[in-house]
């Protein structure tokens, strides 16, 4: 076996150490993509530490360590004790590459997820603190900035039809998305309407533009929470009831509602049933903002990778590893038969993101703070706030509906006081 370093102790995913070079990082997401899943990996002295056959790397005596990347898209290895560097064969992936692209193992995600716990979080229990490998359900990936097409298609590594670019500013996303538990807590500091209430303002992406936020399509910067959203937070018992609409897969007279009205079996699956205010006030109160479009688009698309799927290329299948779609959860028929049809954030396990994040695709359609428009161009860390309109731009897809929804290029526009069963969110938080 030959060992092969990647150096991101200067790491961007952690809040507390300063951004590694913006090399170091192609290299890191190089290396990322281009170890098989049949491969192991480990953390060593904040390192990731990739362990492959000879057969992939090349038989090596040392371990090699990425420095950066060379004019031909290579990357530049060095030994761990600082000698001669020198690169490895061959490119790194172009964009369009269909090799999965998670992170090779959870140390890694634990490292990049360093940051304060988030209030929804900090009482710990089920939904909060026992999330996928046993982490912290608040854990929040850093994204690295830069540009990418929002409309695309990848054909098996082909890419066509790119066009509506945008840029994006390095940010932190969520993990995974809100659970039950998690969402529970912010119904109670809310009190029946008593208690917690976004302020005026509050939720902007406030490390964007010397504070001003977003840049708004038609001008202007992000307002933040309005007043007259307020009358449309509710997340009483009664609401977060929803019921399926009666679709061709979903059994009529079940129940698709993840909420219940006291703790219980289900504070690991996805919270549903909240409408679009909802969500971006649970996002102020967790001390974060709902993402754009633009950036959930990004994070799906593993940036200008211009990824078929969040993961790459591999066909889901229906064995709930990639992704959670089609009613195949607990299921052999396609046919959802209730709230079991659903499954704990962060099942899908093969279905990472380039950095990390779990189920951008299938589960339930993630809302953005974008109301549904076509896209405007140039965009460069910017977002439609029109607030005439009613429609919301959600991407992803959902437990019961097939792979056409998969694609980061697709996305869905469903009304901002809709809370339906399909619905759920992750917030984003400065980097």
């Amino acid at each position: 076996m030959a060992g092969h370093s990647v150096n991101c102790k200067q790491n961007l995913y952690n809040p507390k150490r300063k951004p590694r070079p913006a090399a170091t990082s192609r290299a890191c997401a190089m290396v990322r993509a281009i170890v098989p899943r049949s491969g192991f990996a480990r953390m060593r002295n904040g390192s990731i530490e990739l362990i492959a056959t000879a057969l992939v790397f090349g038989a090596c005596s040392d371990p090699l360590i990425v420095l950066g990347r060379n004019a031909a898209g290579g990357a530049v290895l060095g030994s761990l004790d600082g000698s001669d560097a020198q690169p490895e064969e061959g490119g790194g992936p172009e964009a369009g590459d269909d090799t999965d692209s998670g992170p090779a193992d959870a140390g890694e995600a634990e490292a990049e997820a360093s940051a304060p716990t988030a209030p929804s979080c900090s009482a710990g229990g089920p939904g909060l603190t026992n999330c996928g490998p046993g982490e912290s359900c608040c854990a929040s990936l850093e994204v690295p900035g830069g540009t990418f097409y929002r409309t695309y298609k990848n054909a098996g590594g082909v890419l066509t039809g790119e066009a509506d670019p945008a840029s994006v500013t390095g940010f932190r996303l969520d993990k995974y998305l809100v659970t039950v538990g998690r969402f529970r807590q912010f119904v109670a500091a809310w009190n029946g309407g008593a208690g917690w209430m976004p302020q005026g303002g509050s939720g902007k992406h406030a490390h964007l533009n010397g504070g001003k936020g977003l840049s708004a399509t038609t001008g202007g910067f992000e307002t933040g929470w309005l007043a007259t959203n307020d009358t449309a937070i509710a997340p009483t018992n009664a609401n977060l009831a929803c019921s399926g609409a009666l679709v061709s897969n979903l059994a009529p007279g079940s129940t698709y509602a993840t909420w219940t009205p006291s703790a219980g079996t289900q504070e690991n699956l996805p919270i549903t049933c909240e409408n679009w205010y909802e969500a971006y006030a649970f996002c102020i109160w967790d001390e974060g903002f709902l993402p754009s479009e633009a950036e959930l688009g990004y994070a799906a698309a593993g940036g200008s990778a211009q990824l078929q799927y969040p993961w790459g290329g591999t066909d889901p299948a229906t064995g709930n590893e990639y992704a959670i779609y089609g009613c195949w959860f607990k299921s052999d028929s396609g046919l959802c038969t209730g709230v079991d049809s659903l499954a704990p954030v962060g099942t899908a396990s093969l279905g990472a993101g380039m950095w990390g994040h779990l189920d951008l695709a299938g589960s339930v359609w993630e809302w953005t703070l974008d109301s549904y428009a076509a896209y405007v161009t140039p965009c460069m860390d910017c977002a439609n706030l029109t607030t005439t309109l009613s429609l919301k731009a959600t991407r992803g897809g959902d437990f019961n509906r097939g792979t056409t929804d998969f694609p980061p290029a697709r996305h869905s526009d469903p009304p901002a006081d809709n809370g339906a069963y399909a619905y759920g969110f992750r917030c984003a938080r400065t980097p």
